[in-house]
């Protein structure tokens, strides 16, 4: 590379008593905080000012990295993403945008010598084209309607985008002399996702010719009410070019209405430059088939496909298809778990991965052939991708005391070299939690892994407080992650012992083991967690006096349950987005699919004993044991989970005189993800716990 990284101006983002800013605070632009630090201990607003490094991409050759980095302002509440591009072993970084725009989708051109990203800078979402050095940035698409992703054919003549489409008529379509209401009218399922209302328009894959520039291309589902991606978290790993050029791999789920709330049957479908012709390639296969991609010499289709319709955590299994007959082939039959992100190496002779096992995820490398998986790392940490670049692997990778990074990765030692160092100046003024892998017994001897987070310069010969961190899904990993609102390091940081099980439910240890928890969800899972807080409180450097447990969605749920069922154990509870209520949970959450699965039935199945079990569990059942100050954080475009279940718990504690507090987001989500509500969240969430346990 020829320039060194450039670094943007510095804003006056954090408090005065934990930082001051080194450089003018006047830029509109929102760039790397390079700040200095009055304490060694980490703050919320210090977690905040992290430079957030992803969708990493190796060039053709393997000789440069491009990455995108979303810097954060507190003082403007919003967040500003650039493109930066180094030499793949760490060298001579470049930055490649400097604008108030977020710059995303960057990508190699086939040749390697340019760089395509997409940007608002002409006022919609429009490909740009630039050097590999950032210079030349020229506009090259005039999509009407703007465009939300692109990938190109891999002979660089072709593109295909993502847009999103009008399909079904609006209210104002409906009512023409009434362009200015916001009513909706709803005829079917379903009419909201995790955090967004169905407005009648769908993602749909469309393709263009490239001469230089993108034009307006042909849609490949022209007047189908369906995604692709799929909604709410599809994105372009859900299609994929044939090698030839000729053709497009597409994962969509073509149901509508009830049937598709209540169904993950989606399916890889094939569409044909040439004829114009879609094949559903994976039809009759019930569960999610997603995530198509092709051996280099085209010849096979491979694809992730789960095999139980309606269980959104079932296993990753890995198939292959020979296109020339149709034939099928199962390849992780022997593997309990779920890989992601696969790469090719050697000429598709071994492909490469990323797989949770255990709560770490690590690299494995498959010989397709024998279908061999061998691991290439380990230890405590969380690989998210790993891409071959000449004779190392290019990989991403996080952990409980560190945001992602880019490495370098030896695949025949699994050593890995940092690269990136985007936060080095940061954590170097930090002392950071150390992470304990413990394992516990269960009430059923089995054996559990637990997380030990330890607040920065414990001394083992004094007594802290422990908090319990009951983790969402019910099913998913709970790894070595990177939060910016559940984030074990920051909660350490409070001078807290957290600790977070691996309970009944939670994924990478065996799909038994991830199953159990449906249909019994305050059955072994509860007793886990009640497990886990016995463990930690016997060790004598922690107050068994001083007792805390909180958790998010799943991990909400939980809390409720334990407030009416800890039997004294714990002194402060923060229950976030959790279900209080299962019936009601099963009347009004979004995906019906979910809510079926995991309570075996409807609340109306009266005959239904698993069903009828499920119900009785519900957290609502045991508030006459409630007895314990308990804090409830909400958003309203919460769709998953209905902010009414957290007003319901909030307005119960309330009138049984039980300490309470809610913590409401009118502009959140799910999830809390604006700076200065990341700030009041993290305030309260510690002002809450040092109220009850600390004082």
């Amino acid at each position: 590379m020829k320039k060194t990284v450039l670094f943007l101006s510095i804003l006056g983002l954090l408090s005065a008593c934990q930082v001051k800013v080194q450089q003018e605070t006047d830029s509109p632009l929102i760039g790397k905080n390079l700040l200095t630090l009055s304490s060694d201990i980490m703050s919320p607003e210090v977690l905040w000012s992290f430079g957030r490094l992803g969708d990493v991409q190796v060039s053709p050759d393997g000789q440069l990295i491009l990455y995108g980095v979303s810097y954060y302002s507190i003082e403007q509440n919003r967040s500003n993403r650039e493109l930066f591009v180094m030499n793949s072993d760490g060298s001579e970084k470049v930055q490649l945008t400097e604008t108030p725009q977020n710059e995303f989708n960057a990508i190699w051109h086939p040749d390697g010598e340019q760089i395509i990203y997409i940007s608002s800078a002409s006022g919609s979402l429009q490909a740009w084209l630039m050097g590999i050095d950032g210079s030349g940035k020229t506009l090259i698409s005039d999509v009407e309607g703007g465009i939300t992703g692109l990938v190109f054919s891999p002979d660089g003549t072709k593109v295909l985008y993502t847009q999103e489409v009008q399909v079904d008529k609006t209210t104002q379509n409906l009512h023409p002399d009434l362009q200015k209401t916001d009513g909706r009218v709803i005829n079917d399922l379903m009419y909201r996702h995790w955090n967004t209302w169905e407005d009648g328009a769908y993602s749909h894959v469309f393709i263009a010719d490239f001469d230089g520039t993108i034009s307006d291309g042909t849609d490949l589902m022209p007047g189908e009410a369906f995604d692709s991606p799929m909604k709410p978290f599809g994105g372009l790993e859900e299609v994929a070019w044939t090698p030839d050029s000729r053709g497009i791999a597409y994962t969509c789920k073509k149901l509508g209405g009830v049937e598709y709330t209540f169904s993950t049957d989606s399916d890889i479908y094939l569409y044909d430059l040439e004829s114009g012709l879609t094949s559903n390639l994976t039809e009759g296969m019930p569960g999610y088939d997603r995530v198509p991609f092709f051996s280099p010499d085209g010849s096979k289709l491979y694809w992730h496909s789960m095999e139980r319709a309606g269980y959104e955590a079932d296993k990753e299994r890995l198939f292959e298809m020979d296109l020339a007959n149709g034939e099928k082939r199962y390849l992780t039959p022997d593997f309990d778990y779920s890989p992601f992100g696969e790469s090719w190496a050697d000429e598709g002779e071994n492909l490469y991965f990323v797989c949770a096992v255990n709560s770490e995820h690590q690299i494995f490398k498959m010989n397709v052939k024998t279908t061999e998986i061998t691991a290439l790392t380990e230890g405590m940490h969380d690989y998210h991708s790993a891409v071959p670049a000449g004779d190392r692997l290019i990989a991403t990778r996080v952990d409980m005391s560190k945001p992602q990074e880019i490495y370098s990765v030896d695949p025949s030692t699994g050593e890995a070299t940092e690269l990136s160092f985007e936060n080095k100046h940061l954590l170097d003024q930090l002392t950071m939690p150390r992470v304990e892998k413990r394992w516990v017994t269960t009430v059923d001897n089995k054996q559990m892994l637990v997380w030990a987070i330890y607040p920065p310069h414990f001394d083992k010969s004094k007594k802290y407080p422990a908090v319990m961190f009951a983790t969402g899904g019910p099913q998913g990993v709970l790894g070595q992650f990177w939060s910016y609102r559940w984030n074990m390091s920051q909660m350490a940081s409070n001078d807290y012992v957290v600790i977070a099980p691996a309970r009944r439910g939670v994924s990478s240890h065996g799909q038994l083991w991830t199953d159990q928890v449906s249909k019994d969800n305050s059955g072994l899972a509860m007793q886990d967690l009640l497990s886990a807080i016995d463990d930690i409180s016997a060790e004598p450097f922690v107050d068994q006096e001083r007792l805390g447990c909180v958790g998010a969605s799943f991990g909400g749920f939980s809390v409720n349950w334990l407030a009416g069922n800890h039997e004294g154990r714990f002194k402060a509870f923060i229950s976030h987005c959790g279900v209080f209520q299962e019936e009601m949970m099963y009347f009004t959450t979004e995906e019906m699919f979910f809510q079926h699965w995991e309570t075996g039935g409807a609340p109306w199945e009266k005959d239904n004993p698993v069903a009828m079990n499920s119900y009785a569990g519900s957290p609502h059942h045991f508030v006459k044991n409630w007895d314990t100050p308990i804090m409830f954080m909400q958003g309203e475009h919460d769709y998953r989970i209905p902010y009414t279940q957290g007003m319901a718990a909030f307005n119960t504690a309330q009138m049984l005189g039980i300490p309470s507090r809610m913590l409401f987001f009118p502009s959140e989500t799910h999830f809390v993800l604006s700076p200065q509500n990341g700030i009041l969240w993290q305030r309260e969430f510690k002002g809450w716990l040092d109220q009850w346990l600390m004082e």
